[in-house]
């Protein structure tokens, strides 16, 4: 059952006026940590560009976190709060085209919340401070506050500078750029993010943390774990060089490399902050000790490692502009998933590895929800997903075509943020083909399509077959391979009936359900 939104969904949700009459430019997010009190204080420095004339902007920040002061140099602004949002407005008009720089200094006890908790503040096995933020779901305004809007990245990047009690590190995303001893009993780590940074995707990872590193081909791999790890890590890290190559491969390089490629150890399963991937994987195959697809396949690789790290591509890389397209993040990261077995343990287990996500889709719901409500997708954008991009391949039916026309895709658009629509755009004019009523009937429909055959009893002359897709889509139309695994026949079934001549009986007609995610009704 959906939800119905909330004001503060609806308000989070909405690229409304003050969101939309500004561009962001940088962050510069500037944080106390103090783990006995569990408190919080800081500085979040906005730099925007103004599209149009404006008196106001729209930021978000956690109803149970203090705004102290907003500041526009020298000036003091005042604000409005309504519930995790608020509203800041400036004594003068702030022009169109050009560039303003806001303080927002805040102070609090961060809510622990979300499937991940969103900023805990856990002991190690040894009793050392361990505080991570992972906030995807819930959003990053939990514990900072800024522009809570996929649409929008701080073009320039962000600075996250941190200051922790002496003896902790602090690993956040972007290139390391030193540590400062403050005097007081805290060091300041320096981090500096090179391009667009997702909200969410911003970490801190506060530990008694240890480090060692590796290359490839000169992109430095840096990994944090906890002193008790280290021997786990050296061994599981070692599959990160293997999961580079075949990312490579499909797509073209890392695509934050002035940054490197960092995996940090955390108390919880994985997220994928980007450049600065969370592991906590229990530093073994599979996913958190068991078989994730259940047919021998995933206990040969690390599930965190390659799954997380693929959003390093479609996520973080290619950002959804609304959480009512998170498919783009979830489903091709899920897809890349079987292209990771596929280069490394070739086609057939890759099939095998993704047709046994077929059972865990519900299609209980639509996999798009309704845009700007703040909604979060079902699961099925996971594993529906990653099915029905397999069936698009299946759909070009040419892989000679298909991996130029995957790789071009990711490097249309890396680094921006866009919607379903500009994928269907991208692949109609690829193929050639009308294929906005298949991605809408996989996506924003609850039921796969269905290929319905009705056989006639053969004669001397041979049998016939009718064949028509059953699909809530009026103009659905999708070829699909038929007949037996040695002689497969192409057909392009609409809704409405067709008849083909076949010598094959009921029995012995077949249809390739391992290359489409298709239900078939025999008659």
């Amino acid at each position: 059952m959906v939800k119905e939104p909330t004001h503060d969904d609806l308000l989070r949700g909405v690229y409304g006026p003050y969101r939309a009459n500004n561009d962001l430019l940088f962050y510069h997010l500037d944080l106390r940590v103090d783990p006995d009190k569990k408190f919080i204080s800081g500085t979040n420095t906005v730099r925007f560009k103004m599209l149009q004339d404006g008196t106001r902007i729209q930021l978000e920040l956690y109803p149970t976190l203090q705004i102290d002061k907003i500041a526009m140099g020298s000036t003091t602004l005042k604000s409005e709060r309504d519930g995790g949002t608020f509203f800041v407005d400036f004594p003068k008009t702030l022009r169109t085209g050009h560039t303003y720089s806001i303080d927002v200094h805040y102070s609090g006890n961060p809510t622990e919340t979300g499937r991940f908790g969103c900023f805990t503040f856990k002991k190690d096995t040894a009793g050392h401070p361990w505080i991570n933020t992972a906030c995807e779901e819930t959003g990053a305004y939990v514990w900072w506050p800024n522009k809570e809007q996929w649409r929008d990245e701080p073009q320039e990047g962000m600075l996250i500078t941190v200051a922790v009690p002496n003896g902790l590190m602090d690993v956040s995303n972007g290139k390391f750029m030193g540590k400062k001893d403050l005097g007081d009993g805290y060091t300041r780590w320096d981090w500096r993010v090179h391009y667009p940074i997702n909200n969410y995707d911003v970490a801190l990872n506060i530990g008694n943390y240890v480090h060692f590193d590796d290359k490839f081909e000169g992109l430095p791999l840096d990994y944090y774990v906890l002193p008790e790890d280290l021997e786990g890590a050296k061994r599981q890290f070692a599959q990160v060089p293997g999961m580079m190559k075949a990312y490579y491969h499909y797509l073209g390089e890392y695509p934050f490399k002035k940054d490197g490629y960092k995996l940090v150890d955390v108390p919880y399963s994985g997220m994928e902050h980007q450049s600065a991937v969370a592991y906590g994987n229990h530093f073994a195959n599979g996913y958190l000790n068991r078989d994730w697809t259940g047919v021998g396949i995933s206990p040969r690789f690390d599930f965190i490692i390659i799954h997380e790290s693929g959003h390093e591509w479609f996520g973080n890389a290619i950002t959804a502009a609304d959480k009512s397209d998170m498919w783009i993040h979830e489903g091709w990261t899920t897809y890349l998933e079987s292209l990771y077995v596929e280069y490394t343990y070739g086609h057939d287990d890759a099939m095998k590895y993704l047709n046994a996500y077929k059972k865990k889709v519900k299609n209980d719901r639509p996999i798009i929800t309704a845009r700007e409500t703040n909604a979060e997708p079902p699961q099925d954008q996971y594993f529906k997903g990653a099915l029905f991009i397999n069936t698009l391949r299946s759909i070009v039916n040419d892989d000679a075509k298909w991996w130029p026309m995957l790789r071009g895709y990711y490097q249309k658009y890396k680094y921006q943020n866009i919607m379903t629509k500009d994928i269907i755009s991208y692949f109609n004019q690829q193929t050639g083909m009308n294929l906005t009523p298949v991605f809408d009937q996989y996506l924003r429909h609850t039921a796969i399509p269905t290929l319905e055959l009705k056989f006639d009893k053969p004669d001397d002359a041979g049998g016939t077959v009718q064949y028509r897709w059953v699909a809530d889509e009026k103009a659905f139309a999708m070829p699909v391979r038929v007949g037996s695994k040695e002689h497969w026949e192409t057909i392009h079934p609409t809704r409405e009936w067709q008849t083909m001549k076949t010598p094959l009986t009921k029995e012995q007609f077949d249809v390739a359900t391992d290359l489409y995610y298709i239900d078939v009704r025999k008659a």
